[in-house]
Parts: structure tokens; C-alpha cells; sequence
């Protein structure tokens, strides 16, 4: 079942000035980029404890596509909020059985976890997500500080 909050994604426009904003300023730590088919930069992940993360999207995209709706200034930005599960099929087979269904199946994503997607009612996407021992969070979360 749910087990914790994983991360918030975030859209920004300026990918250097965010860095500095979050690592420097507040003292989080990168831990590792994930990358489109390109070789471009997809998605940032900072670290903030153990498996507690922010993942910044640098092109203030996701998948192709803007936020649904613009951050104050204007700006795409919030994207979704993860929920870390610990079996993601019986988590799905028991939202199922209280009517939740996903917006589609489970699929394991480029960092190797596992994940579902769901909509709450007012249309803001929820991630879930099993993380697999294999995973660059899964590695973030075993390095010393």
C-alpha cells in the first residue's frame, strides 16, 4: 500500500538558476538526470533525505506537454505529486476494489521503478511508484551523505 510521499515534479524555465535555487540555497543535492531519447536532459531528481526527492523538468515540459495550468508567474510548474508504494500491483488491485482505477496499466519507466498513473477529481495526476533495487533513487538513497 502507500508508504510515502517520493517526490513533487516541478516545471521551471530556467534549469541553472533553479539549481541554484534548490541545491545551493536550500542545500538539496543533486542526485542524478534522467534523459529523453535525444541524449537531452528530461528530468532532474534532488535529493532531499533517503528516498525523498524533488524532480525538476527543465524545459518546463512533461512528456511533450505543458502543465495544465501556469505557476504564478505565468509558467508551467506544478506536474504531479508521487506516492511510493510497496507492492504496486496489490496496491492497484485494492484501489481497484474501492472503485480508483488507473488511466492505464503499470509500466516500469526509464529509471527501472514501477508506476501507475491516477487522476484525482479535479484533474491533478498522481504517480505511483515502486522503487526497484536497481534504480538511480534506490542508489541515491544507499550513498553516504
Amino acid at each position: 500500500m502507500i508508504t510515502g510521499i517520493g517526490h513533487a515534479a516541478f516545471g521551471v524555465s530556467d534549469l541553472e538558476r533553479s539549481l541554484d535555487f534548490y541545491c545551493r540555497g536550500l542545500g538539496l543535492r543533486e542526485a542524478f538526470r534522467l534523459y529523453n531519447d535525444r541524449g537531452e536532459t528530461w528530468i532532474v531528481y534532488l535529493q532531499v533525505r533517503g528516498l525523498d526527492f524533488l524532480e525538476l523538468f527543465p524545459d518546463g515540459r512533461v512528456g511533450g506537454q505543458a502543465a495544465a495550468a501556469p505557476g504564478p508567474r505565468g509558467v508551467p510548474s506544478y506536474r504531479h505529486l508521487c506516492l511510493m508504494v510497496d507492492d504496486l500491483q496489490a496496491t492497484l488491485d485494492e484501489l481497484g476494489g474501492r472503485g480508483v482505477a488507473a488511466d492505464g496499466p503499470a509500466r516500469q519507466g526509464r529509471d527501472h521503478n514501477w508506476q501507475a498513473w491516477l487522476t484525482d477529481p479535479d484533474g491533478n495526476r498522481i504517480e505511483l511508484m515502486q522503487i526497484m533495487p536497481d534504480s538511480p533513487q534506490h542508489a541515491a538513497a544507499a550513498a553516504p551523505d
